[in-house]
């Protein structure tokens, strides 16, 4: 055993962080055990904070610490305007880029039946629930251009043609397979502009 139990048991907790492996593991738990005393009470208040107090919102399914996220409960923004993510992380580069002043609607996946995931699956049946005026409401599909990108789009399409709702998704000039977090504001800003109605 290289490290005290403790140490080691906090190097493994920071593996189970995606993207972080052994090495940065390491770093981190030594570089933590480094810290002065109040900020390793602040470091472990603000994971206690997080376990306690962060939700999805009741609403969209964003992040928040409480029933309604900020978005959600800005009465500013426009509510006939809904753009439909895949996760949160999608939210926050729209917002950084300032341009879309509607609503969100985090799905928390696609679907993806190879992999067990189905409608039921995801956070879909409270995106119909939130239409109250489906002649005027407009839902642009921003999430991936994969397969299963693609089967979520028109399955969301379908269930809400019914309901006269226009479905839009982002222009195609975001690259196939790249997901909506890497891309710079100035293309998802054009990829929002440029938005075209789903057809069959």
């Amino acid at each position: 055993m290289l490290y005290p139990e403790c140490l080691n048991e906090l190097i493994e907790s920071f593996k189970k962080i995606p993207g972080i492996g052994e090495k940065s593991a390491e770093r981190y738990a030594l570089a933590l055990s480094k810290l002065d005393d109040d900020d390793k009470v602040l470091f472990a208040d603000s994971i206690k904070d997080v376990k306690d107090n962060l939700k999805k919102c009741r609403i969209c399914g964003n992040l928040t610490d409480k029933d309604e996220c900020a978005i959600c409960s800005d009465e500013t923004r426009n509510s006939n305007l809904i753009c439909v993510v895949e996760d949160y992380k999608s939210v926050i580069m729209f917002e950084k880029s300032g341009t879309f002043k509607g609503k969100y609607h985090i799905l928390n996946g696609l679907i993806s039946p190879i992999d067990g995931i189905y409608p039921d699956d995801i956070n879909i049946s409270s995106l119909v629930e939130r239409i109250t005026n489906p002649e005027e409401t407009e839902v642009i599909m921003a999430i991936k251009p994969s397969v299963e990108g693609e089967a979520t789009s028109l399955y969301i399409k379908k269930i809400l043609e019914s309901k006269k709702v226009k479905v839009s998704r982002l222009s195609y000039g975001i690259p196939v397979g790249v997901d909506i977090d890497y891309l710079d504001s100035i293309t998802l800003d054009r990829a929002l502009l440029d938005r075209k109605e789903i057809t069959d």
